[in-house]
């Protein structure tokens, strides 16, 4: 999340946002690699529903959703787990924030991308939700075109060269970011950026937010990726992957 210098994005961002405009609302296609039988456009679709659950439950409300997950993971080769995750954020931002509108879909077009749904390098999602050995992504130390982003806490090693900023877990959060946003979603007290319930809610409540709060329209969809990550071939990649699991297709 955030990879991209700063003066860069922020041009992205505005081109992105200024196209979008001159479309209008509604459904947009992205360049894509589509492939056959599979939906294009912008907002993804949002797949199977997901079940009402009685998101103030004590321990892993995602638990009561093993029964919806199953099939779709069968179909689409997500781990349970991770499609539990998914639906839990998904249904606790419905209940909650309605107008936001996002949907699982999204949701693992994102994990699936960033991270491959928490087994990137061999990682594995275990039952509560915890993602190891950890998921970190490159040192944000300005090279090959990421930003540089030094530990404000801890800048230095013990060999005295800059310690940079890694994003973390299977939503690739920046340190900063989670701080903000980090959330406790499968119910052990904790906001932990490695457990993938954690992660892809407080994933869901940033998109929301950097949406304007409504991620039913083309521009208010991508407009919440393009703040995630402030690459338009990223939304491309992560609306071709939701839209595959909209079918219930692998990708």
């Amino acid at each position: 999340m955030g990879r991209t210098a700063r003066a860069v994005r922020l041009v992205t961002l505005v081109l992105a946002l200024t196209a979008i405009a001159a479309m209008g609302a509604g459904c947009i296609s992205l360049p894509s690699s589509n492939r056959a039988g599979i939906p294009q456009g912008v907002p993804p679709g949002v797949g199977a529903p997901v079940p009402y659950i009685d998101i103030h439950a004590p321990g892993r409300t995602a638990d009561t959703l093993a029964n919806w997950a199953r099939p779709i993971s069968n179909a689409t080769g997500i781990g349970v787990y991770a499609l539990e995750a998914y639906g839990n954020a998904a249904e606790i931002q419905r209940q909650q924030h309605p107008e936001c509108g996002i949907g699982w879909t999204t949701l693992a077009g994102i994990a699936g991308t960033e991270s491959k749904h928490g087994r990137h390098d061999g990682a594995s999602v275990a039952p509560n939700g915890d993602t190891s050995p950890p998921i970190r992504g490159p040192e944000l130390n300005g090279k090959n075109g990421n930003m540089r982003m030094v530990d404000q806490e801890h800048p230095t090693r013990a060999d005295g060269s800059p310690n940079y900023v890694r994003a973390e877990g299977p939503f690739q959060f920046l340190p900063e970011t989670w701080q903000r946003f980090g959330v406790d979603a499968n119910g052990d007290g904790r906001a932990d950026p490695d457990n993938m319930d954690d992660a892809a809610l407080s994933a869901a409540r940033y998109l929301c937010v950097a949406s304007g709060g409504d991620m039913t329209t083309a521009k208010g969809w991508l407009k919440a990726l393009m703040v995630y990550n402030q690459s338009r071939p990223y939304a491309q990649r992560v609306a071709d992957r939701a839209n595959a699991y909209s079918v219930n297709r692998r990708y």
